[in-house]
């Protein structure tokens, strides 16, 4: 009787050879086994490469190995500014007056964080040249960024919202420069706690330019001479930037190529870069206006802010949004787009904004991002200032927006 001989039976495996089976040592056919599942008569599986499997999971590897440590590459202002320094797009005086504008936000955001606590918050007391009341930050504000700029040693020229006249830095401190700014913009807000702001431009060198300042006599030649210097369109900017003060306190800047933006790091008090090359969205379905005064707008206007509150294409009408602080609406509007207003109307006929120290940088940071800021006629950044405090109108934003605006407007 023949002895019966144990057998190994491949169903429908045509990728396997019998006779190479034959042929494999019982030890490897005993993992062969092992290997293969249970194959349904009949069906013949698709056998995937393992080495392409574990090459893609390399790459993956790879990858994320590179995300991981890209997260850990800190690029702080300072580094930022020394880069553009050597790229030749600023001069290392311009480098300095930057880096001093930087030191006096974050003194700003260090004092707005403890207001309430060290007595900080109301009224000082003073009338500013405009008129309005002003808060105990808006003069301490005003002297630290005064003082930080004469301290570098690169600025002739100092134009504040908080001074009467521009201030020309003494002739042993005197640089080129010429720097214009709003030392808190939405004072206002400082004591419930919401958003503040800085704005700042930075105009090209001039002639130096000597003011007695404790001379409180009708302007001289030279005084005549400072506020000439200082009245210049936007266009002539060479930089331009804002330093929000809100949950994050983040510094924005433009050099004339592009918008970055950068955080302050609390942990080492320094700006990182946060935001790289800024562009405004197209569109947006957001529009800032102060709609308190809508009775005093212009009827083509209402007309156009009516329309917004229609339910557009996707059923959703325009959303309001006002914060009170031009530098919490600009921020915003960079990142998701939309519009800002604030127009002439009956009892303001030329707007509420100073063209000098808050429109024309601003309009300035949105058209080097891809925004439009108009008048509501003409450029913003083609108005040239004949006073050194002259308000003007400003649409500001997406560019889709605006040019739907000028069609309401025209």
């Amino acid at each position: 009787m023949a002895e019966a001989v144990p057998t190994l039976r491949w169903n429908n495996i045509s990728s396997v050879s019998p006779s190479i089976h034959r042929l494999s040592p019982p030890h490897l056919r005993r993992a062969q086994v092992i290997r293969q599942p249970n194959v349904i008569s009949g069906f013949n599986p698709r056998i995937s490469c393992k080495a392409v499997e574990l090459a893609t999971s390399a790459e993956k590897e790879v990858a994320e190995t590179k995300i991981k440590k890209n997260r850990y590459e800190i690029e702080n202002l300072t580094t930022w500014l020394l880069k553009q320094e050597q790229a030749g797009h600023i001069d290392t005086e311009l480098t300095i007056v930057l880096s001093s504008i930087s030191l006096a936000c974050k003194q700003i955001a260090s004092l707005l964080q403890r207001s309430s606590i060290i007595n900080l918050t109301g009224l000082q007391g003073t009338v500013n040249i405009q008129g309005e009341d002003q808060k105990k930050l808006d003069v301490i504000s005003n002297e630290l960024f005064c003082n930080c700029l004469r301290s570098s040693g690169r600025t002739g020229i100092i134009a504040s919202e908080e001074e009467d006249v521009p201030v020309a830095v003494e002739e042993t401190y005197s640089g080129n420069y010429i720097v214009v700014f709003d030392p808190i913009d939405g004072s206002a807000n400082i004591d419930t706690s919401m958003s503040t702001g800085s704005i700042f431009g930075i105009y090209g060198p001039d002639s130096q330019c000597l003011v007695d300042l404790d001379d409180d006599s009708t302007l001289d030649q030279a005084k005549e001479k400072c506020i000439i210097s200082v009245c210049q369109p936007g266009s002539n900017l060479l930089a331009a930037g804002y330093c929000l003060y809100s949950s994050s306190v983040v510094f924005t800047i433009s050099i004339g190529r592009g918008v970055y933006a950068f955080t302050l790091d609390p942990s080492y008090g320094e700006f990182v870069l946060t935001h790289e090359n800024i562009k405004i969205p197209n569109s947006g379905r957001i529009y800032s206006f102060n709609e308190g005064n809508y009775d005093l707008f212009d009827e083509k206007l209402k007309k156009y802010l009516d329309d917004l509150k229609k339910p557009g294409p996707n059923g959703k009408p325009y959303s309001g949004r006002y914060v009170g602080c031009l530098v919490g609406e600009i921020h915003r509007m960079l990142l998701v787009g939309g519009i800002y207003g604030n127009p002439d109307n009956k009892k303001a006929k030329n707007g509420n904004l100073r063209l000098l120290y808050e429109c024309a940088p601003m309009s300035y940071l949105i058209e080097q991002a891809g925004g439009k800021a108009i008048d509501g006629h003409k450029r913003i950044l083609d108005i040239k200032p004949d006073q050194i405090h002259q308000r003007t109108p400003i649409f500001i934003g997406s560019p889709d927006e605006i040019e739907k605006l000028e069609k309401y407007l025209s």
